[in-house]
């Protein structure tokens, strides 16, 4: 297993849209072992393949409070969204050290594959629910920041930039 680099924005290829995973072979298990220890050692509870620059529709996440929960998806998409939103302060791997709120829907239903190939569904609710809807914008190219204002955008891409000239 190895720690793999964490991409961070302003950064364009975390604009990047993943492509689905043709086949879940040793490759793409490779891959989520790689991501669940990145995300572990971040710390973080979600992570999305984007954020690796690997582009390819995979997300680690793991809620729990002791670590020992990790969920895999592959190739995810949800199914159902509730109409009733609610506002979670959320961070970002990507995005360190700004946490700011954004409205997602309080319920979803999702579909994915397993590190092993298999089909299933869940319906998430809560940290989960707002977890797998912010790893999926990941996917699609987004970040979390693209919710908020212009005016939030331009200062937190400002200190970013700041960050990244400073010596390690």
């Amino acid at each position: 297993m190895a720690l793999l680099p964490i991409l961070t924005y302003p950064d364009p290829r975390l604009h990047k849209k993943a492509k689905p995973v043709a086949v879940v072979d040793d490759r793409v298990r490779r891959i989520v072992r790689d991501m669940a220890e990145t995300m572990y050692d971040a710390p973080g509870v979600g992570l999305a393949a984007t954020q690796v620059d690997v582009h390819e529709r995979i997300v680690v996440i793991d809620v729990s409070e002791d670590k020992s929960d990790l969920l895999v998806l592959i190739n995810p998409e949800i199914t159902w969204k509730s109409d009733d939103t609610k506002v979670y302060e959320e961070g970002c791997l990507s995005v360190p050290g700004i946490y700011d709120e954004v409205a997602r829907s309080s319920q979803i239903t999702v579909r994915a594959l397993n590190e092993k190939g298999e089909h299933y569904e869940f319906d998430a609710e809560g940290l989960l629910a707002v977890c797998v809807q912010h790893e999926l914008d990941h996917l699609e190219g987004k970040v979390f920041v693209e919710y908020l204002s212009n005016l939030k955008q331009t200062r937190i891409k400002t200190k970013m930039r700041k960050l990244e000239r400073q010596p390690a």
